[in-house]
């Protein structure tokens, strides 16, 4: 295991005292050392407004109860991503890394408030924005940079770049549109057939919402009841086309026809918590598959060679930005909530800074993959075949 990065600070609203620990892994998300405060539980009221509901009678709790200690770990979790992928627009842009490059700012209230409702036996499956999701589920920001400059320490050796990352419970990160749903359904097939109590969250954006393979992964997932939680990360445009000029319908979460949905508002990450939270409950009771739709926003463009402003205007990103950031309106709740202080979250902020700056300089500093990486994970081992071409005959790799 890499070794910690361990800060020591203090909390001047006595959540946590100066001789406690502010742990950043290397090889994990962040953790919070619990002290008999942050264990403490706080009630919180969601809007009305958080869920809209489709052939289901009842819905998701409104008062929710949780701890401290998991709300301050949200926070992180999502200053983290945050600077992570703030991080990764400036490489590109330095030329540090090539090729595709997603970035998923402005939508990390749906990955840290779904992370945060599940166990280590749910399973997850997403599209090509998932830096942030291969991050909470174990992989280390060193080894996301790495794969993004296709280094040797990346998390898939450096071969796989933006778009194929992958982590424990975490199915990946892929390139092609909306390909990954009928994938996760099988996923959930897997964890029907052997009889394990848990679900598989399944990921898509908007502009995938229409992709016939979609439709077959909801007939299947209907038909055997499977446990299945089809997830539309909805941020409004697939690519430069806005969902109402693509879609004729929005409704999402109603597309299912047959299976019962639930929108979410996606910006905030307790209204994801809690709607992953009753989907997990609902499915994996044997009720069959939901369709949920998280109605978030990207700051950005849709990926970095989109600036994001031809298809929408500056003042309309600035909007969002300035009233419904996910980040800031945690930060909101957490003050509110008196669960931390201004200064008490900024320290955080800091040391999030810190601990992401050293993870791109180790990231960088790194090696390129050797040679031989280009015939490994080609398959599996000992059913390989006699030779695999290359462009060239010359090229050709003859594994006997």
């Amino acid at each position: 295991m890499n070794p910690f990065c361990t800060t020591l600070f203090s909390l001047r609203s006595g959540i946590i005292t100066s001789a406690s620990k502010r742990v950043f892994s290397t090889h994990s998300a962040s953790r919070f050392v619990a002290t008999p405060s942050t264990k403490e539980n706080v009630n919180i009221k969601l809007p009305d407004s958080s869920f809209t509901m489709y052939k289901l009678d009842e819905k998701p709790d409104l008062n929710v109860e949780i701890s401290k200690e998991k709300l301050l770990d949200i926070y992180t979790k999502m200053s983290t991503m945050r600077r992570m992928e703030m991080t990764a627009d400036g490489m590109y842009k330095a030329k540090k890394i090539r090729g595709f490059c997603h970035l998923a700012t402005g939508q990390e209230a749906v990955s840290a408030g779904m992370y945060a409702a599940i166990q280590d036996d749910d399973n997850v499956i997403t599209a090509y924005r998932c830096h942030g999701y291969t991050y909470i589920h174990g992989g280390t920001i060193k080894s996301i940079f790495g794969e993004l400059m296709g280094k040797k320490v990346g998390i898939s050796k450096g071969k796989g770049g933006s778009m194929h990352m992958f982590a424990n419970s975490f199915y990946g990160g892929h390139g092609i549109v909306g390909a990954q749903v009928p994938l996760g359904a099988g996923i959930a097939f897997t964890q029907k057939y052997l009889g394990l109590p848990a679900a598989t969250f399944v990921l898509y954006g908007d502009g995938a919402a229409n992709q016939g393979q979609v439709f077959e992964a909801f007939n299947m997932a209907a038909l055997w009841d499977l446990p299945c939680v089809f997830v539309c990360e909805n941020n409004k445009y697939g690519m430069g086309t806005s969902d109402e000029r693509s879609s004729a319908s929005t409704e999402y979460y109603t597309r299912g026809d047959y299976i019962p949905g639930i929108r979410v508002d996606g910006m905030s990450a307790l209204a994801v918590y809690r709607a992953c939270q009753f989907a997990k409950e609902y499915t994996v009771s044997g009720k069959g598959p939901l369709v949920m739709e998280c109605r978030t926003y990207r700051f950005g463009g849709h990926s970095m060679s989109d600036p994001g402003t031809t298809y929408r205007t500056r003042e309309e990103v600035q909007q969002v930005r300035s009233t419904a950031d996910p980040l800031g309106g945690m930060k909101k709740l957490l003050i509110e909530y008196n669960v931390a202080n201004e200064d008490d979250l900024k320290a955080i902020d800091k040391e999030v800074r810190k601990f992401v700056d050293q993870a791109e300089k180790e990231a960088e500093d790194s090696t390129e993959p050797d040679q031989e990486e280009f015939w490994t994970d080609v398959y599996i081992e000992g059913t390989e075949p006699d030779v695999i071409r290359g462009r060239i005959p010359s090229e050709s790799h003859h594994y006997r």
